[in-house]
């Protein structure tokens, strides 16, 4: 049910690959006003070494940070905020164990998403900042290990585009040490339009009616285009081409004199300023207005939608229906069924927060996607196609629990398919595959008629199941199937007891 939202308090947190930032807001009146904000450069990107692993220094430094907004956010619910992690953290190979304790440092879970993901939410932060207008609109956004282009309208996203350079990577790439020659930036510039080649003629072929920028590299350009008296307003090619001659002939960042430029921000600002001018001349733009939203505005409006039952994770559910011809009405039938067996051991299981009862039910209607490409082992058809697919408003983790239900839920399950993940979902996971597996079951005849009234009691890994004997009397298959059933769940160590009343 939706929920009332009036003075509803939410934080989101971005642990970006240069900057970590913090927002906390409260809904009033159908807006969201801030009423804290935080932000440290923690440049997480330029602590990844040569083995593309975390270093401790920069490891201790993003901790410390997080440690501090934790104390912010210490008494909110955790329905109230999210933290995402992005490029550095998708690229990072000890990512999980920095995340366990950056998890505990913040008190709250973190999600690494997808660069769409990333992009989803950066264009949905910006429209939210923008007066309405008709036609096409495309974002962009410079962050530190990757740069995000949209393409949307309204609120809605059409294209979406997350490329492999921020103003971090080219920064080290191309002007190490802080020296910047012609010779160095042409060169960062062909990198950066190798990189917009494969989308350039999509984009320009859709075309856009505005041209928004969005985040810190961005507005820093705006900033600087402003204070030198480079531009009345907007980011242009002249503006750019002047930063580009400033920045040459000072030779090196620690002698720029560019007004309106943190010192925060300087050490990657070369890099971040030559995608910016490779972009406009790569697409063509004149001009760029630069928006207030972003990232972490985008958190908190899909916050809002989730929170307000306009979750945009069900409409990808429906879509990923459609898009692989599943069966809408049986799929309906066990997700009812799960989600009643759900009711009856949440408590006792303790998984009764409303993201593990969405999970099971978005696997119940999901369970026979694998089937468009063959029923033989098409659980783990089902699986392969969740993994690999970009699912708008999953996180990565989100995704693989629900690929990982999936594919657990029919046929033999090892205790293996489990022990990979992150806690506590060693634990609760296997608990929905089990219900997700007794749903499935009980409709395998796919008659439209509803299952006998059933009775499930839990007991940590003990299950007892009460059905009718005048109905198993009638259904003998299921009847079987409920034994079998009871032999693979041993090897996961469940036991599940029958008993006809």
């Amino acid at each position: 049910m939706s929920r009332n939202l009036s003075r509803q308090v939410l934080a989101a947190v971005d642990l970006g690959s240069n900057s970590f930032h913090m927002v906390v807001a409260r809904y009033e009146h159908g807006q969201l006003q801030v009423i804290d904000r935080l932000r440290e450069m923690v440049r997480l990107a330029a602590g990844l070494d040569r083995r593309s692993k975390i270093s401790r220094k920069a490891s201790d430094r993003a901790l410390r940070c997080l440690a501090r907004f934790g104390q912010r956010l210490r008494d909110m619910r955790a329905e109230s905020v999210r933290a995402v992690g992005t490029n550095a953290l998708r690229k990072a190979r000890n990512a999980t164990d920095f995340l366990q304790a950056a998890e505990e440092a913040l008190g709250h879970p973190i999600e690494v998403v997808s660069g769409r993901e990333e992009a989803r939410l950066v264009y949905l932060g910006a429209a939210h900042s923008l007066p309405e207008q008709p036609g096409a609109r495309l974002v962009a956004d410079i962050g530190g290990g990757s740069t995000e282009l949209i393409l949307g309208s309204g609120f809605e996203t059409r294209e979406l585009f997350s490329l492999y350079m921020g103003c971090v990577s080219i920064t080290e790439k191309f002007f190490p040490g802080g020296k910047i020659s012609a010779r160095r930036w042409q060169r960062a510039r062909l990198a950066a339009a190798i990189e917009l080649e494969p989308v350039k003629e999509q984009l320009q072929r859709l075309g856009w009616q505005q041209v928004v920028g969005t985040s810190g590299t961005i507005r820093a350009a705006r900033n600087v285009l402003l204070e030198q008296g480079w531009s009345d307003g907007p980011v242009t090619q002249q503006g750019l081409a002047n930063i580009e001659q400033h920045m040459i002939s000072h030779g090196h960042i620690d002698k720029l004199e560019l007004q309106g430029l943190s010192s925060q921000r300087v050490p990657v600002f070369p890099g971040g300023a030559v995608i910016l001018q490779t972009m406009l001349a790569e697409l063509n733009i004149d001009s760029m207005l630069v928006a207030r939203g972003a990232l972490r505005e985008g958190l908190l409006y899909d916050m809002l939608g989730q929170l307000a039952d306009r979750d945009v994770r069900d409409r990808s559910v429906r879509a990923l229906e459609q898009r692989y011809h599943v069966d809408v009405e049986h799929g309906g039938r066990v997700e009812r069924t799960a989600l009643a067996l759900f009711d009856q051991v949440a408590d006792d299981w303790r998984i009764n927060t409303p993201f593990e009862r969405k999970l099971l039910s978005w696997a119940a209607r999901l369970h026979e996607m694998g089937l468009g490409i063959a029923h033989s082992q098409y659980q783990r058809h089902g699986w392969y196609l969740l993994e690999n697919s970009d699912v708008a408003g999953f996180s990565i983790r989100e995704k693989t629990l629900l690929a990982r239900l999936v594919l657990c839920h029919r046929r033999k399950v090892q205790q293996q398919e489990f022990q990979s993940l992150p806690k506590p979902w060693t634990r609760k996971l296997p608990q929905l595959a089990v219900l997700l597996r007794l749903a499935v079951l009980l409709h395998r005849g796919r008659s439209a008629n509803s299952t006998a009234p059933l009775e499930l009691a839990a007991r940590k890994r003990r299950l007892k199941l009460r059905v009718p004997a005048a109905w198993l009397d009638k259904h003998p298959l299921t009847r079987a199937d409920l034994r079998a059933e009871a032999r693979y769940l041993r090897s996961i160590n469940f036991r599940l007891q029958i008993e006809a009343t």
